[in-house]
């Protein structure tokens, strides 16, 4: 386990040299793909990494440190990405280990908190994705990428940082009233946006994530898509009777336009679990 760094700049040094850890599940899909040349495919593969937040940071960070001297634009489309690099290189160079449920072992309390920020990431995803296209956004996995990514730094520290993580969530758990910011501050010394942000400007990830830290951006149709995907699928975690749902649906309502009603029943009636088959 690594041991805590004293400032941003050393996580963001630390981070770039590690191997990032993935889901068990990826791991064990990925090798019931290699084993079965019938199945085994871009897309396949893609569907696997993009249903894993930490898999697919991990793919996109190994690709932008690996990039032709001629290539200007970001990588987004993960199977594009797949495609390009080959799947043999995919599987030798970016390998589906070490697990984050191995690395956690000794710290079930932050492996429950990983798989829950995974999660709401998942769904998140997945809303993003079926209103973009809704919304006509030609760019769909852009959004879709971006919305699984929205925490990734988070999920980064609690495979790489468990106590002070748990730390954090003890004083909050503690006194409701403090600012994840601040408590963030004083236990890390910086904050988790701080560090979204320079991971995402050092990695190269999707600008369109830098755009959800800019209040500039506020109001821009895919910054409102993914900002209100992340909001349902927080809110609506723990089930479909927090109090801060009505407004998501009027939200929502409004980007799609939409009643709050037709809202209620299109997230409820297609379950984030489940992509279209249109999907990556």
């Amino acid at each position: 386990m690594a041991q805590p760094q004293k400032s941003l700049a050393g996580w963001l040094v630390f981070l770039g040299q590690a191997e990032i850890p993935v889901l068990k599940q990826t791991a064990r899909e990925l090798d019931r793909l290699k084993a079965d040349e019938n199945l085994l495919d871009a897309r396949s593969v893609a569907h696997v990494v993009t249903d894993d937040p930490l898999m697919t940071v991990k793919l996109l960070h190994y690709m932008q440190t690996h990039k032709h001297r001629n290539q200007t634009y970001e990588l987004v489309d993960v199977k594009e990405t797949l495609l390009m690099m080959g799947l043999d290189t995919f599987f030798q160079k970016v390998p589906s280990i070490p697990l984050a449920e191995e690395m956690l072992h000794g710290h079930l309390d932050a492996l429950v908190s990983l798989l829950h920020t995974v999660r709401r990431a998942q769904r998140a995803a997945f809303y993003a994705y079926d209103w973009a296209l809704r919304l006509h956004d030609l760019h769909a996995d852009e959004v879709y990428v971006s919305a699984l990514l929205t925490h990734v730094s988070e999920m980064l520290m609690w495979c790489f940082n468990p106590e002070q993580m748990l730390e954090i969530q003890r004083r909050q758990t503690a006194d409701k009233t403090l600012r994840s910011a601040d408590v963030q501050k004083e236990v890390l010394g910086f904050t988790g946006i701080e560090m979204q942000r320079q991971l995402t400007i050092e990695w190269h990830l999707p600008a369109l994530l830098l755009n959800l830290l800019d209040p500039a951006q506020a109001n821009t149709k895919r910054v409102r898509n993914v900002m209100l995907a992340a909001n349902l699928a927080r809110h609506s975690a723990h089930g479909w009777d927090d109090a801060a749902l009505p407004d998501d649906y009027r939200e929502i309502g409004t980007l799609l336009r939409m009643s709050p009603d037709q809202v209620v029943e299109l997230v409820r009636t297609r379950p984030a679990s489940a992509r279209s088959n249109g999907a990556h």
